[in-house]
């Protein structure tokens, strides 16, 4: 199986990619999906080294060795260990990207996608298919989301511009959520926080049904037609938007929960 140490810059081309898992503790990283010949190219690195491993099906592993996936939100170890990287792989390639502090790019990929974060901001641009995001506090910025993604935070801010999501579900302690849709017939849209604010912007012509819901926080919405009903530990906005056929359900123990609608 090819090895290698990377202690200082270097760049490595592979012939192929089949899979791809990186792991990194602190300073950036990219992963950029492209129609060229895969690359790895390192442009700051501090101790110790990275490995790089490619086993015989084509999966490539670049990460610390002693950072495994399963233990990247429990990482506890000092050090910054900061490094700047891009790796360069075919869009169809499933990807985990990890980070404990890194801010980390994901773009372009169709395939299955994962993504954890302890306090570092994920920026997901353009991916599609099945992705999976877990943080602490790290935010996560979702960009052109088509396909399923499921988020799952204890404080972590989660918003998404310009999606089309088939289903999205996101969990958060106390991390605000913001999500700006356009819902397809079949998307199902589910969120939930203990103490985050949950904002939803949809188009004015959406089709879909709402369920709004909170505890003690507001419930408000700028769709005429709605159900409204307040009443002591108990708030809702329900109804049908349009045709209905799409969902959208929102829930808060604490925290507001606002349904804007976007005008042409």
């Amino acid at each position: 199986m090819p090895t290698w140490t990377i202690e200082k810059p270097e760049q490595l081309t592979f012939d192929s990619v089949s899979a791809l898992s990186v792991r990194i503790v602190a300073g950036r990283l990219a992963v950029l999906a492209s129609e060229g010949p895969p690359c790895l190219e390192v442009t700051d690195i501090g101790t110790p080294p990275l490995l790089v491993e490619q086993d015989e099906n084509g999966r490539l592993t670049v990460a610390y060795k002693d950072l495994t996936w399963d233990g990247i939100l429990g990482w506890l170890r000092p050090g910054s260990r900061a490094t700047t990287l891009t790796l360069t792989v075919p869009k169809d390639c499933p990807v985990q990207a990890g980070v404990i502090s890194a801010s980390a790019v994901v773009a372009g990929f169709e395939n299955r996608t994962s993504v954890k974060s302890v306090s570092g901001e994920i920026v997901l641009d353009g991916v599609s298919g099945e992705v999976e995001a877990e943080t602490v506090s790290g935010a996560l910025e979702s960009r052109g989301l088509a396909g399923d993604l499921s988020f799952t935070s204890v404080a972590g801010e989660f918003t998404v511009a310009g999606g089309t999501p088939r289903r999205l579900r996101a969990n958060t302690v106390s991390g605000r959520i913001t999500a700006d849709l356009e819902l397809p017939p079949t998307g199902h849209v589910t969120l939930h926080s203990v103490s985050g604010a949950i904002v939803v912007r949809l188009p004015h012509s959406v089709d879909t049904d709402v369920s709004l819901h909170s505890t003690s926080g507001r419930v408000r919405t700028s769709f005429p037609g709605l159900d409204t009903s307040t009443r002591p530990g108990a708030k809702a906005v329900v109804g049908r938007i349009g045709g209905g056929m799409a969902s959208l359900s929102a829930t808060t123990i604490s925290a507001d929960v606002t349904l804007l609608r976007r005008e042409q």
